[in-house]
């Protein structure tokens, strides 16, 4: 809906393009040109993956431990805590509240109990 409009906007504006400064006709080009934005377009790119790079910053929120990268699943893994912090389109979701619990963590548990 949104690209329709921008697509109107553009059209309208590219015929007053001799007003325009041009910085402005360089943004208009832009906007005309651009890739569409269709949603259907955009489910269709792969998502983005992790840089593993930012594990030198990236820490638990909850012990302020380094955290490890596990690919397969596309997590952050708190071995210490035993949690696991979901990777969406690239992006770490730290909220505690998102993670799961890993199995070596219910493993723990079942041993303390026997």
């Amino acid at each position: 809906m949104l690209s329709g409009v921008c697509d109107r906007l553009a059209s309208a504006l590219w015929g007053t393009r001799a007003q325009l400064s041009a910085v402005a006709q360089r943004c208009l080009h832009m906007l005309v040109s651009r890739p569409s934005t269709d949603k259907s377009e955009r489910t269709r790119k792969p998502p983005c993956a992790f840089d593993p790079a930012l594990l030198e910053f990236l820490v638990c929120p909850l012990s302020k431990k380094l955290l490890r990268y596990e690919a397969s699943t596309n997590e952050l893994i708190n071995e210490e805590l035993g949690i696991a912090y979901p990777i969406i389109d690239g992006i770490p979701n730290m909220i505690p509240q998102a993670a799961r619990m890993t199995h070596q963590n219910k493993k723990q548990e079942e041993m303390e109990q026997h």
